[in-house]
């Protein structure tokens, strides 16, 4: 919420600094996300008091020497009048006319001022200095908004209302400072001028000033003339409306442009300008019709009935029945003719629009059950002003103020004839809720010690009922309608707080010994991968949950099907608009832009997929592990000028250094991927838990999987525009991996020495290497220390479709030296296991 200073010193007396009175509000529990300046010191152009000031025009002459340009006599305070040339369009009317006999009010900008060029793009200062133009000097101007860093507006100069003071400097007249206060649910208080003037009152000790809101009402009564009926009293508590007649469509005064311009509100026209007003100053959302256009002048609040549609200001169309991603029905306010009025509380319908044509309008302030409004806003998306205080609860109280106000303001700029009386259809009156606050109950929560007259000091500047009961027991509070969101003794002590000034509170200490921190064994594992991965030469990435369909296509397009994802229903972008089912697309993603900046680049990322499943109301959501790895395979430097690029196997360490980490490297096997058109064939892998059981069946079945890994498809890489031949990824299912690791288990280091065998045979292609030192593992016995293949050959001297595999094997045994007998001994019952198993031929 955007507050100009100027307008929140209409309701409240502010007189210490602005930096200061920001400090008290965001100590208070408001927020100060930023504060503006405009024209005074600290704004990014300050108005020098000097050189730019109001000016009053006095006479407009064609300049002699061009068709395009006038010659502005100007007032400014000054002992004898200036002339500016200027080629403002909206002074060519004036040409002419000899001595203007009403005052034409602009501003004057002296030679020397410092202002933004009207001319180029962007905001480009400029200090202005004299020079001829076409044989005329022009040593001063009149400004346009845009030089003065107003809005963009150019095309003309500032027009001033009537009242401007001549010679004021402009800093006085039009300067400003905006506060912007952060809304957060529970502050929906201080979305208005008088919501947020209410909490400085209240923190200053300043005096509250209502301005005054007295209209004259001389039309026929309303009653009669205008039906309201209202459906649907628990969804609508309130609905008023009050008419005005003879209106006169046009630009709304500066003044009140102006303040909505800076409040962040765009100026259209004075009857909707007066509407937004009227929101923003007591933060009651009204809403304008065409009389004219409403039929039988009978407004109706109902839901919507199936098959209706509506049209709303924005243009757009809407099925009503139901509210998109709800089974409920719409609320809306209709008139004889059908659903024509509007989308309740959050967005009007073009049907009943106010046109430049408008003479009787038809001014709305209701009320609205918070919760349909939020589904409603969300669902059709039409997220709007209004909706959002609607949303977190409008005072019910406020209606019959802002209809003062609406009529006040609306008579006041675009003239017209106020009907007398109003119609307040008021279901549900409100019911002001009362609440024992005790002494006890104060320090309990907040640890501080006040009597019961101090608590009520405190509450009823926020405009509390207090009244001290029980010989200072208790203190009884009415909570006033404006404060919907106190409903508990706590939200009570939370403002009892708030008024007390949270850094006078002291900080206490638990009395109570901490309990004893539980395991958490999933987390902590987590963890472990985590250093796992940082010590291999890996770094973190955090992606976005959501994607696209685009994204997922780059990767695999059979794979982009929407109909197996779960969209938003109110994406904040199109970007990300699913919620992913794999972690590889946005990880990808973040490795391509890495790329862009760097050789070499390791990511990982722990995060969750969400896998949609029928008659399931909320998706699967396991936690996966994804890896994406592409560049050189080491730093350049001065002995590695040309590092080689990473392939495979590079990914395969990493995973196998976190498997054996985790203890499992006995429990899970890599098994060939031919079926993933993410990756390139023949250059990647499947993890797989190992089945259950012994023998060669067990050993051929296939087992549970763990994740893929390999080197992606190089039509991937292309559309992923990664400029490399070799992208590394892997996605592996983090959950299983987790409740599959085994804890560490310590052994004594043995004194003995180890002894070595190399060990050469032949078997054919189709054996992976894997399977062959599953089956030495399992001959070996208990004492072989290590594995290590370190030679493969494939060619004419072990013949065709076979190849040549050489490992080396250490033993070691706890609790002796190991002879050449026992490691014979031990190496003739793996080579009848290999015959066995893989019909392997052991070379000599």
């Amino acid at each position: 919420m955007k507050l100009p200073l100027s307008w929140l010193k209409e309701f409240v007396d502010i007189s210490m600094p602005t930096e200061q009175l920001a400090e008290k509000l965001t100590l208070s529990g408001l927020e100060v996300a930023e504060i503006t300046r405009v024209g005074v010191p600290g704004a990014e152009l300050p108005w020098d008091p000097d050189k730019i000031l109001v000016g009053n025009i006095l006479e407009v002459r064609q300049h002699p020497n061009a068709d395009r340009l006038v010659l502005a006599d100007v007032d400014y305070g000054a002992a004898e009048p200036h002339t500016v040339v200027t080629g403002a369009p909206n002074l060519f009317q004036y040409r002419g006319l000899g001595r203007l006999s009403h005052p034409l009010k602009g501003v004057y900008a002296k030679e020397g001022a410092e202002l933004y060029d009207g001319h180029a793009e962007g905001q480009v200062k400029v200090k202005l200095k004299g020079r001829p133009v076409r044989g005329v000097m022009s040593d001063a101007m009149l400004c346009s908004e845009k030089e003065l860093g107003m809005s963009d507006e150019h095309e003309g100069i500032i027009i001033l209302p009537d009242d401007a003071p001549v010679g004021t400097p402009l800093r006085d007249y039009l300067g400003d400072e905006v506060i912007e206060i952060d809304i957060l649910p529970n502050t929906a208080r201080a979305l208005s001028i008088l919501g947020a003037a209410r909490e400085i009152a209240a923190l200053t000790g300043a005096e509250l000033h209502i301005p005054d809101m007295q209209y004259e009402a001389t039309g026929p009564s309303i009653d009669g003339r205008v039906q309201i009926t209202v459906e649907e009293p628990d969804l609508c508590p309130r609905f008023s409306a009050t008419l005005i007649e003879g209106v006169k469509i046009g630009p709304s005064p500066l003044w009140m442009q102006r303040r909505l311009t800076l409040a962040g509100m765009r100026p259209i026209y004075n009857i909707v300008d007066v509407s937004n007003y009227v929101m923003l100053e007591l933060g009651q959302p009204n809403h304008t019709y065409d009389a004219d256009k409403v039929a039988n002048q009978h407004l109706i609040i109902r839901q919507a009935k199936p098959g209706e549609r509506i049209t709303t200001l924005d243009g757009k169309q809407h099925e009503v029945y139901p509210v998109p991603g709800t089974n409920l029905p719409a609320l809306l306010v209709c008139d004889a003719a059908g659903p024509n009025g509007g989308v309740a509380g959050v967005m009007g319908g073009a049907a009943t629009e106010v046109s430049e044509t408008t003479t009787r309008v038809l001014i709305e302030a209701a009320n609205w059950e918070p919760t349909i409004i939020r589904k409603m806003a969300r669902g059709f998306k039409l997220p709007s002003e209004a909706s959002r205080r609607f949303e977190r609860g409008v005072d019910i109280e406020i209606a019959p103020l802002a209809q003062r106000r609406a009529l006040q303001l609306m008579q006041q700029v675009a003239g017209g004839t106020i009907a007398q009386g109003q119609i307040d259809e008021y279901a549900r009156p409100w019911a002001s809720p009362v609440l024992d606050l005790t002494p006890r109950e104060v320090a309990r929560i907040l640890g501080i010690t006040l009597s019961a007259e101090e608590i009520a000091a405190l509450l009823r500047p926020l405009g509390f009922g207090c009244e001290v009961v029980g010989d200072g027991a208790a203190v009884r509070v009415t909570v006033p309608s404006f404060r919907q969101d106190v409903t508990i003794l706590a939200d009570l002590c939370e403002e009892v707080a708030r008024m007390y000034g949270y850094d006078r509170i002291p900080t206490t200490h638990l009395a109570d010994d901490l309990p004893e921190q539980a395991a958490n064994p999933s987390l902590e594992l987590e963890e472990k991968v985590r250093d796992v991965l940082v010590g291999a030469g890996l770094d973190e990435a955090i992606t976005y949950s959501l994607t696209n369909m685009a994204a997922v296509a780059k990767l695999d397009p059979a794979s982009a099907d929407a109909a197996q994802f779960l969209k938003l229903a109110n994406p904040i972008t199109p970007e990300r608009e699913y919620l992913r089912r794999s972690g590889l697309p946005t990880l990808l993603e973040a490795l391509a832009n890495n790329l862009r900046e760097k050789e070499r680049v390791l990511l990982f990322e722990i995060g969750r997929i969400y896998l949609k499943h029928d008659g399931q109301v909320l998706p699967d959501q396991p936690r996966v592990l994804t890896l994406a790895l592409a560049g050189e395979r080491e730093q350049r430097s001065w002995h590695a000028p040309r590092p080689e690029l990473m392939d495979f196997f590079d990914l395969k360490g990493i995973v196998e250094t976190l498997l054996a980490r985790l203890n499992l490297t006995e429990q899970v096997r890599f098994a060939p991927l031919t079926d993933d058109a993410r990756f390139h064939p023949g250059r990647a892998a499947r993890l797989e838990l190992r089945p259950a059981g012994k023998g060669k069946q067990a050993s051929d079945a296939p087992g549970e999987s763990l994740g893929v890994l390999g080197e992606l498809h190089p039509a991937a890489r292309e559309r992923l525009e990664i400029d490399l031949p070799r992208v590394l990824a892997a996605e592996l299912n983090l959950e299983r991996l987790i409740a599959l690791a085994q804890p560490t288990v310590y052994k004594a280091i043995s004194r003995f020495p180890a002894t070595t065998q190399d060990l050469a045979m032949v078997v054919g292609l189709d054996v992976p290497a894997e399977q062959v030192a599953a089956a030495i593992r399992k001959y070996a016995g208990g004492d072989l220390e290590a594995l290590e293949l370190f030679d493969v050959y494939a060619g004419p001297q072990v013949g065709e479709g076979k190849r040549s595999l050489a490992y080396r094997l250490t033993f070691r045994a706890p609790n002796r030296t190991l002879s050449d007998a026992d490691v014979n001994k031990v190496r003739a019952k793996i080579v009848r296991g290999l015959e066995y198993d893989v019909k392997a031929a052991i070379r000599g």
